[in-house]
């Protein structure tokens, strides 16, 4: 499966992007911090303590592995990520460590049934079109056997952002509900709302269990 969102991470933009955003973990929660007012690694810890250190989690859309190396830090073990960017996958590679990251798509994970504990993304859904959106979650739901872990940029209901002067590559929704919607055997077992500091703009945080 190939769409449009695809070949436009895949380019110039991605590489840009990922240039741009935090190279290592204590940027990231002080970008977190700045944001929210809580670090990334305050809110792991609120929605992943109780999850055994030694359960094997996937990160798809994992970039340069931050927050992989997050978890790591917490004392997860058996740590691994999914990147569709190249240019992601290998500079992960140099600054990471006991991590298995691989090129491939949220589309199609090389991975059996139930393979994992726990799956998760942060901020990869809201860039996924609304159409394709089942085929990832699907993906996503059939790879974990317990538990599916987000963080993304939230609404009440489907909407369409302009991102960065482009159109078609941005959209908020409550992804939880897409989750739970999709599969009835889905329960909450957390879930809060970060409000921008700078804004009115909300992301979700939301941890489900089969």
């Amino acid at each position: 499966m190939k769409t449009e969102q695809m070949q436009f991470w895949e380019g110039s933009f991605g590489k840009e992007y990922t240039d741009r955003n935090p190279q290592n973990i204590d940027e990231m929660d002080a970008l977190y911090k700045k944001c929210f007012g809580v670090s990334r690694s305050e809110i792991n810890k609120k929605f992943l303590e109780d999850i055994p250190r030694n359960a094997k989690i996937l990160e798809v859309g994992c970039n340069i592995g931050l927050q992989l190396q997050l978890l790591q830090k917490m004392g997860f073990t058996n740590l691994y990520g999914i990147e569709l960017q190249e240019y992601a996958v290998e500079k992960a590679k140099t600054i990471t460590k006991n991590i298995n990251i691989i090129q491939g798509s949220g589309f199609d994970i090389p991975f059996r049934d139930g393979y994992f504990n726990l799956v998760y993304t942060s901020g990869v859904l809201i860039h996924i079109n609304p159409d394709h959106l089942p085929t990832i979650i699907s993906e996503i739901y059939r790879c974990t056997s317990k538990y599916i872990f987000g963080f993304e940029y939230y609404a009440e209901k489907l909407t369409n952002i302009l991102y960065r002067g482009n159109e078609g590559y941005l959209w908020k929704n409550n992804f939880s509900n897409c989750y739970q919607q999709a599969f009835k055997n889905l329960k909450t077992v957390k879930e809060e709302k970060y409000k921008y500091t700078d804004s009115e703009n909300v992301d979700q945080s939301f941890l489900l269990e089969k």
